[in-house]
């Protein structure tokens, strides 16, 4: 009979529950992340089924295979679907609030109008609010923010609802590793002890490849190679404009401004190139009218324009504010609420091959109700209500209250897979998948950015990954004589690339363009586009470790 958690002081992890290798394991461990992607890409079920069942599946093993207590694993699996509610859905359902009052008040209509008077070209629409606007909130805030707010203005706009959420999603690889004011970089220092600086400078010497293309990447995606290269010269504006501010930016300052600075930077760029380009050819989706996108003149005057993006601007100003590590600091001081989660701190311990000895697994749940970015952006909706002509408080909370009841079915979504996510981590499941990779030897560069690749699949966050597997990328890297700060920044690099494809950043993406359900749907629309972003990533990272270590700083 299983022992109780009352009766279990600790619990060591076991990495290798049977077999003589890591592999016959890591499959095992492999398989919630199979159904997740059975179910979603090939069944295509709605997100909260393929979550219960491949967070169902993992409680299951980590029980029975992994030994795991069933206190623990069920501690554990709480513990995640908490953190999943809090910041992660507060982010997500003060986002779309702000969204849905524009919508209501009909100033979105305003927002609408004066971007198709700069553009009425949806690829040039794409790269100007998910990549280079996208850019600005993932650098404030991250954790799902700018996908939030950019599928629901791009559902707005008019876009196909299915390619607003695949755009976004693909258009948020570029500034993730520097999101929210730095925090992947940062946390992958701490947890290496190698020079935040120097992982800042090799991930700007591997990013900026991906951020140059990216533009050109949407616009194809969009439609098609032919009809792409009629908006070459501003992708390429938009681009380079972006790639050498974030070089810049992660080489000689650090990660904390690379991508507002490169954000801001192609917003301006692109928005002056397009005062003397246009492209020769308008295309708009070939499912929507062609008088949808044929406003060419602004309808309203500067005043009406500044007022409408007033709530957006706002929010800009307070997560950009939020995020100063300053107002952190003044902001936790007044609510520092902080629990040690009842039957999981400290009962687990670790003793991965990286750790020097073994080490408790803490299990701290931060309530930081009022440093967080979502109570940032409540904050922005209350003040855009000031400014928001005949829009009073009661109507907000009435559409906040609407908002809360349409994102109920992603809200559980979300919550059960950071549940499976650290039920894996706790169990050791994801540490068995992340041993397997390190028997690839002289091989291992080529595979430190999927490892990356993978976190972030299972965690939804950079930063999280980041934190999983940086010390097991620094401790490979040194047996195989390897730099460690190139692997440890690699994992970060290619961590941005399997964000596309997390079931929690799908579960924003479809909540935010009103395709609840379709999560399986917008999986296999970003699947292909991860794979070949991580490959590119595994390429380059194999070059820089060997032929190319010129490249590194």
């Amino acid at each position: 009979m299983e022992p109780t958690v009352a009766e279990v002081v600790t619990w060591t992890q076991k990495y290798m529950p049977f077999g003589d290798s890591y592999l016959a394991p890591a499959l095992v461990a492999a398989i919630p992340l199979i159904i997740l992607f059975v179910m979603l890409a090939v069944m295509r079920k709605p997100g909260h089924k393929a979550a219960f069942v491949a967070t169902s599946a993992a409680v299951l093993l980590s029980i029975f295979v992994w030994g795991m207590p069933a206190g623990l694993a069920l501690s554990a699996t709480a513990y995640g679907a908490a953190y999943g509610l809090f910041p992660i859905v507060w982010i997500v359902i003060t986002a779309i609030w702000i969204y849905n009052m524009t919508v209501e008040s009909g100033e979105f209509e305003i927002i609408k109008n004066s971007l198709a008077s700069i553009t009425e070209d949806r690829r040039l629409q794409a790269i100007f609010i998910a990549f280079a606007f996208g850019s600005f909130i993932e650098g404030t805030a991250g954790f799902g923010t700018p996908v939030a707010i950019t599928a629901a203005m791009l559902v707005g706009l008019g876009f196909n609802p299915l390619y607003a959420a695949g755009i976004c999603l693909i258009a948020n690889t570029a500034p993730v590793a520097f999101g929210a004011i730095g925090i992947p970089i940062v946390v992958a220092a701490q947890v290496t002890d190698i020079d935040m600086m120097r992982i800042s400078a090799i991930c700007g010497r591997q990013l900026p490849f991906l951020s140059l293309i990216v533009p050109f990447w949407l616009a194809v995606t969009m439609s098609g190679w032919k009809r792409a290269f009629e908006v070459l010269p501003a992708c390429l504006v938009a681009g380079v404009c972006f790639a050498s501010t974030q070089f810049v930016m992660s080489n000689y300052h650090g990660p904390y401004l690379p991508d507002i600075a490169s954000a801001i930077t192609t917003i301006l760029g692109l928005f002056l190139f397009l005062k003397v380009w246009k492209p020769k050819n308008v295309w708009h989706f070939p499912d929507e009218p062609a008088s949808a996108c044929a406003v060419t003149k602004c309808n309203y005057t500067a005043g009406q324009v500044i007022r409408a993006w007033g709530p957006y601007i706002i929010l800009a100003v307070m997560v950009l504010l939020w995020g100063l590590e300053p107002v952190k600091k003044v902001l936790d001081a007044i609510t520092p609420f902080k629990v040690e989660w009842p039957g999981l701190h400290k009962l687990v311990i670790k003793t991965l091959p990286v750790v020097a000895k073994d080490a408790p697994y803490a299990a701290i749940f931060k309530l930081n109700l009022l440093s967080s970015a979502g109570t940032a952006i409540l904050l922005s909706g209350l003040l855009s209500v000031l400014i928001i002509p005949n829009y009073g408080f009661g109507k907000a909370i009435a559409c906040l209250g609407r908002t809360v009841h349409q994102l109920r079915f992603p809200i559980v979504t979300i919550a059960m897979i950071l549940g499976l996510a650290i039920i894996m981590n706790y169990s050791g499941m994801s540490s068995t998948l992340g041993l397997a990779f390190t028997a690839t030897g002289a091989w291992f560069p080529f595979f430190a950015p999927i490892l990356g690749w993978l976190g972030v699949f299972l965690t939804g966050s950079d930063t999280s990954a980041n934190a999983l597997f940086g010390s097991l990328q620094k401790t490979t890297a040194q047996q195989i004589g390897v730099d460690p700060a190139l692997c440890v920044a690699a994992n970060s690099s290619g961590g941005v690339t399997g964000k596309m494809i997390s079931p929690q950043s799908i579960s924003v993406a479809t909540a935010a363009s009103n395709l609840v359900g379709k999560e399986g749907d917008i999986f296999r629309f970003t699947l292909k586009h991860s794979i070949a972003m991580v490959l590119f990533i595994s390429v380059l990272t194999m070059l820089q470790a060997y032929p190319l270590k010129w490249m590194l700083p």
